[in-house]
């Protein structure tokens, strides 16, 4: 990965590390305790990845794509104003999230506390489609796919946002 990409991907994830905060701060810590992934994905467990991928494959690729690079100019506003369906790859912002906060979207959809009142998205609400472990599933694989590199930063990230938050 060159420094360029680097820089881009930190400063996308000291925007997301921002958004988080903002939301925490606006709609407070309680409401997000609320809405934690109930069971830990574990992506060493090699029968959730893969069941992951046939979860993601029927509910989630047909948005944010087979390979997870997300919709073409997932940045720039549709004409309706609504965003594209973004990357879930490393060129996209997933991987900015706690596993709690992506569990959360993909139940609930983007709604508060992830998304400000009234916000509008294609991103449809899993929660009545879906049971929590096929959730818990199409993360797993979507984490399964980012490169070490990744992994690392969002760790390292995440660790980070813990220890500010204590």
């Amino acid at each position: 990965m060159d420094a360029s990409r680097a820089n881009r991907l930190t400063v996308v994830g000291l925007v997301a590390f921002i958004l988080a905060a903002a939301a925490v701060a606006y709609y407070g810590r309680t409401e997000l305790d609320k809405m934690q992934t109930p069971a830990p994905i574990d992506l060493r467990d090699a029968a959730q990845v893969e069941r992951g991928r046939a979860v993601y494959a029927n509910y989630c690729a047909s948005c944010h794509g087979a390979q997870l690079r997300g919709q073409p100019d997932w940045r720039i506003r549709l004409p309706n104003g609504r965003m594209p369906a973004p990357p879930h790859d490393e060129s996209g912002h997933t991987w900015h999230h706690p596993d709690e906060v992506l569990f959360g979207i993909t139940k609930h959809g983007l709604a508060p506390p992830y998304a400000p009142k009234g916000y509008e998205s294609d991103m449809p609400a899993f929660g009545n489609v879906l049971p929590d472990s096929d959730i818990r599933a199409a993360l797993a694989f979507i984490e399964s796919q980012w490169p070490p590199e990744v992994v690392k930063w969002r760790k390292e990230m995440l660790e980070q946002t813990r220890r500010q938050g204590k």
